[in-house]
């Protein structure tokens, strides 16, 4: 069908050029809040051919998580529609994460009409400026025979490396107005430059981490040669595989060139499930030694951040600082606050296959001392964690709930965490068996996101379980949202880690202040009614021997279930950083 006749209509107008030039990259489903100022996203969706689906949710920030998990799972961008003023800045936490997790979401707003624009129209505000610190781009287009054009831009620099969320909206005139229409005469846009397609200038300008979605956007060979001359020179290297590797098409290649190079691995985020668990390489179990001791740290695909130490590795037991090598899909990613023995950017399965070409066949003397030795300490970390995971301790420590539900996961389950504790738990228990089946909130650390990651995980992956693991502080920016899983017919299984309280706070004003205040939640507070007064259905667990017996019913329920499990608020994940 024609982007200008669309259900008798001719021409087009600016909302059914919208969808056209979405569906043209890939995109099948939008999520959305319903909002007058979007009606003709939504009416360009339903007469489109096919027709695009529509998700509507309970509050736009879970629209925008749903996008960025679409994102992040099937590999191709997301869409989220947000109608204006409120409704775009409701989203504004969820496109943060998306941008510190490197997600390609497209966000569409609705917006104030122009020819009244100063006057006090209803959520009139200019939502680029707020909007451009957190995009790669941020810009309005004004003309209908634009937004096509326009549209097509925004995928293009969504998806181009460092892949990022993009924001456009689309004044009244043009989404409303048929392709060549002029809207109504009258009042002036707000200012702005010759932008992109013609519309007002990009709030942030171009994005500085910049980078191109081709694939033959070869790593420097220099860079290469010196990397595998540090590799072939290290004793005890340490390949760490971060969510880039998954996002840009590298996953198999990390494998065999890890493989290959017999290169003892450490997953995080989105690098979970590379080398599936119980790989005689993966060694995140002992990230502690590994880190510790290791010469050479090769990171690749996720930022030198809190999670990695912020880059100093190497230290311990008297061994010297680790070199580090930063790997990364763009050049404006490359850790710049912290010394580095060498680094690349770009095509990340290129990188892979090129250090495996430069630095083997030759035999690897970590091969015969270090890997074994990492291997030897995650064995002996799983073998002092097994009485946890089956723990009979009443109250229920949380680790009891890890060592039942891996009983049930299959192969390509996908789980989600959102939350402290309990998650924190989950990251270091759960270790998938195929890429691409983790979800957590990402560096930027936002509660709120799993009913929008469940949403998207059980439309992209419709014949996989999944499992959102919430804890009971994070259940409260999104469980309404359980709604939506009902309205459109989409099983999840829920399981809260109920201790009552805000553990990580909790903990941490106690060991600074000796007290703690507003960290207190209701004790067995009925979440799993929540669910099921929305039309889910669940159940609160008190005893350890019910939490399997749960976790099943709630598989075989084929309804949004949630299992509230009541677990022992004593009871905080040991951890070395809280991020600050």
């Amino acid at each position: 069908m024609s982007e200008t006749q669309q259900a008798g209509q001719a021409p087009a107008h600016g909302g059914a050029r919208a969808v056209a030039a979405a569906s043209r990259h890939g995109v099948r489903t939008m999520f959305t809040l319903s909002g007058g100022h979007v009606f003709p996203l939504y009416d360009g969706a339903v007469k489109a051919d096919p027709p695009m689906r529509i998700v509507d949710v309970r509050h736009e920030q879970t629209a925008v998580f749903a996008a960025e998990a679409t994102a992040r799972l099937a590999r191709v961008p997301g869409l989220a529609a947000l109608t204006a003023g409120p409704g775009v800045t409701n989203g504004v936490s969820a496109i943060t994460t998306a941008r510190f997790n490197g997600s390609p979401v497209v966000i569409l707003g609705g917006r104030a009409p122009d020819y009244r624009w100063g006057a006090g129209s209803l959520q009139e505000i200019d939502h680029p400026r707020l909007l451009a610190p957190v995009t790669k781009r941020a810009w309005t287009e004004h003309e209908a025979g634009q937004v096509g054009q326009s549209v097509d831009e925004a995928f293009r620099l969504a998806t181009a490396r460092h892949r990022g969320p993009v924001f456009l909206d689309i004044a009244p005139e043009a989404l409303f107005g048929p392709a060549g229409g002029a809207g109504p005469a009258g009042g002036a846009a707000p200012a702005g430059g010759a932008g992109p397609a013609g519309g007002a200038g990009p709030a942030g300008g171009a994005d500085p981490a910049g980078g191109s979605s081709d694939k033959q956007d070869v790593p420097d060979a220099d860079s290469m040669s010196a990397i595998a001359g540090l590799l072939m020179a290290a004793c005890r290297p340490v390949l760490v595989l971060g969510s880039d590797v998954w996002l840009d098409g590298a996953d198999q290649s990390a494998r065999q060139a890890a493989e290959e190079l017999r290169l003892p691995v450490i997953a995080n985020g989105q690098g979970r499930g590379v080398l599936p668990s119980g790989h005689e390489l993966l060694v995140t179990r002992a990230r502690s030694v590994a880190f510790g001791q290791a010469d050479l740290v090769i990171v690749a695909g996720t930022p030198l951040d809190f999670r990695l130490g912020y880059g100093e590795f190497g230290g311990r037991d008297a061994a010297p600082r680790a070199q580090v090598v930063h790997v990364a899909d763009a050049p404006g990613q490359i850790a710049t606050h912290c010394p580095l023995a060498a680094s690349a950017s770009g095509d990340l399965a290129a990188f892979f296959t090129g250090l495996a070409t430069a630095a083997g066949p030759a035999a690897h003397g970590w091969a015969s001392s270090w890997l074994p030795l990492l291997q030897a300490a995650r064995d002996k970390a799983v073998t002092a964690d097994a009485p946890l995971l089956s723990s009979d301790a009443d109250p229920i420590h949380p680790m009891r709930i890890y060592g039942e539900l891996a009983k049930v996961l299959d192969s390509d389950a996908v789980v989600i965490g959102d939350g402290g504790d309990f998650v924190s738990y989950a990251g270091k228990y759960i270790e998938p068996q195929r890429p691409g089946g983790w979800l957590d909130p990402g560096p930027y650390g936002c509660l709120g996101t799993g009913l929008g990651y469940a949403i998207a995980a059980r439309i992209s992956r419709p014949s996989a379980q999944v499992v959102l693991l919430l804890g009971d502080g994070a259940a409260g920016f999104s469980l309404m949202d359980a709604d939506t899983l009902v309205r459109h017919q989409l099983p999840v299984v829920m399981i809260c880690g109920n201790n009552g309280i805000w553990g990580l706070e909790k903990e941490a004003m106690q060991v600074l202040y000796g007290y703690d205040v507003a960290a207190e939640l209701q004790p067995q507070c009925r979440y799993d009614q929540v669910v099921a007064a929305l039309g889910g259905a669940g159940e609160l667990v008190t005893s350890p021997a019910g939490i399997g017996p749960a976790i099943r019913r709630a598989f075989d329920s084929g309804v949004p279930y949630l299992v509230n499990v009541s677990t022992d608020p004593r009871v905080a994940y040991p951890r070395s950083t809280s991020g600050f």
